[in-house]
């Protein structure tokens, strides 16, 4: 996340989130959009999948369950290794730290963006590296675009505000994040719809 606003992402996704997360994992495991992009990637047999923003590694844990062959992850914040450490173990993923839309990547089979889109300002850098970095499908999750989804998440800006957290939530366009996908030649395939979800697959 290029500029002042990465080291509050850093501060609010922190090793007490990580923790939280893990157990919230071994408790109940996939949410129910995360069961969505598993299902939306198809038949992973030997593709390398790269996730953007994907946390203690839950998702690359049951990608590689699925069938693909390796993983890299690229996280902005650490505070979630020592998590992912303790989860993935000796799995075939390479765990990176920074931002991914100014950092060096290879491409993959699959891209995943699970709720990642709604935590960056620049949807057109994001999404448009994800999709170019996509050689089969790339696999999003966002928020809907909603009058009561807009609300709530200026309300929780509103909060980070008094906190004095830079970090803030966004309710990206959909056309645009279709527009971005689409001028790496990516096309939508599918959308699965829940009251404040939507996951995409788009593939080339």
């Amino acid at each position: 996340m290029p500029g002042c606003c990465a080291s509050d992402y850093r501060r609010f996704f922190n090793r007490k989130f990580a923790a939280a997360d893990l157990r919230r994992y071994r408790r109940r495991g996939l949410s129910e959009t995360e069961r969505d992009l598993v299902a939306l990637a198809g038949d992973l047999r030997g593709a390398s999948v790269l996730e953007v923003g994907g946390g203690i590694g839950a998702l690359q844990l049951e990608l590689l369950d699925a069938g693909a062959a390796r993983a890299t992850n690229v996280e902005l914040s650490a505070g979630y290794e020592d998590a992912a450490a303790e989860l993935l173990g000796g799995r075939d993923v390479d765990r990176r730290v920074g931002d991914f839309v100014v950092d060096d990547t290879t491409p993959h089979d699959v891209v995943v963006m699970h709720r990642v889109v709604c935590c960056y300002p620049d949807v057109d850098a994001l999404v448009g590296k994800g999709a170019a970095n996509a050689q089969r499908r790339l696999l999003l999750t966002y928020p809907r675009e909603r009058w009561f989804i807009r609300l709530g998440l200026r309300a929780v800006n509103a909060f980070l505000a008094l906190r004095r957290c830079g970090f803030r939530a966004y309710v990206h366009p959909v056309a645009r994040i279709v527009a971005a996908a689409d001028a790496q030649g990516l096309r939508l395939e599918r959308r699965v719809t829940h009251s404040l979800w939507e996951s995409a697959a788009f593939s080339r």
